[in-house]
């Protein structure tokens, strides 16, 4: 109904902002992402998700039009709600909430406020496919080894080797032996390095 809203920046708070359209004002909640993606100027371009319910109508509003396809795809979770998918976009970047979704992180998504273990579960189940069809992301690179090697790539960082370099003998390493521990993702770096 509302695709986006453009126009002076008359109050901004963490939570929410008021952008007043040729006269009239629109209340519109936003994520703290969002938020600290607003510019400070007073001119503004959001992108609008227009909540209608039988006793209100709720604008949600984003700086990126990903953030806002993210939002959507959230409210389409059973248990998942508006201030719910806000505070989700609030505590994780949506890089993190789609790499969590796709790896089927479980604890990153149970990490947030307002959300158990089986809401966590149903969101990964139902988007799971979706974010990796969508974000065209590798099911093995968001697998276990993502976090091996990142744990590896800061031990090397902490041994003095510049992390660039690590990156590349990492990806090599992961990527002949996916299921390497970070020990031996470390020793075999070591030798490579």
């Amino acid at each position: 109904m509302i695709a986006h809203l453009q126009g002076k920046l008359v109050e901004k708070t963490p939570t929410e902002v008021i952008i007043d359209c040729n006269g009239v004002g629109y209340h519109v909640n936003i994520s703290l992402h969002t938020y600290s993606l607003i510019p400070n100027s007073e001119s503004i371009k959001l992108f609008i998700y227009l909540q209608v319910k039988e006793d209100s109508h709720t604008l949600f509003g984003f700086v990126e039009k990903s953030e806002r396809e993210i939002f959507k795809m959230l409210l389409s979770v059973s248990g998942i709600g508006a201030s719910i998918a806000r505070t989700m976009l609030s505590s994780l970047e949506p890089k993190q909430i789609i790499q969590a979704l796709a790896s089927g992180d479980v604890g990153t998504i149970q990490s947030i406020k307002g959300i158990g273990s089986k809401t966590a579960q149903r969101a990964i189940l139902d988007l799971k496919e979706k974010v990796l069809k969508l974000y065209d992301l590798d099911e093995i690179s968001m697998s276990q080894n993502n976090t091996n090697k990142d744990e590896a790539l800061s031990a090397l960082e902490v041994l003095g080797f510049v992390r660039k370099s690590s990156e590349r003998v990492v990806e090599k390493i992961v990527k002949e032996n996916p299921d390497a521990t970070v020990e031996t993702i470390i020793k075999q770096a070591l030798k490579n390095l």
